[in-house]
């Protein structure tokens, strides 16, 4: 199973490394990631494997938005396959 996880907020030092390794250490693995920075924003979409993780989903996503808040930014966590039905057009 796969989810999106989002980050937005200023630009700093460690973001990626982070939450990547707040993932990492739960079991979920990025398989996709993209981020930008512009006029000082910082702004990361990332597609991860949660197939393996050793927590609830809602624990994964709770801590997620905790690691946002202690970084001063906000992270969002969704299911993929909510993520898509919320998309369709």
């Amino acid at each position: 199973m796969k989810a999106i996880v989002t980050v937005l907020g200023k630009d700093r030092v460690g973001i990626i490394a982070t939450v990547c390794t707040y993932l990492s250490d739960r079991g979920a693995n990025v398989v996709e990631i993209s981020q930008t920075v512009v006029g000082g924003y910082f702004d990361m979409l990332m597609i991860i494997d949660i197939d393996n993780i050793t927590c609830k989903i809602g624990e994964l996503a709770g801590g997620l938005e905790e690691v946002g808040t202690d970084l001063g930014l906000i992270i969002r966590f969704q299911r993929e396959e909510i993520f898509e039905s919320m998309h369709r057009i």
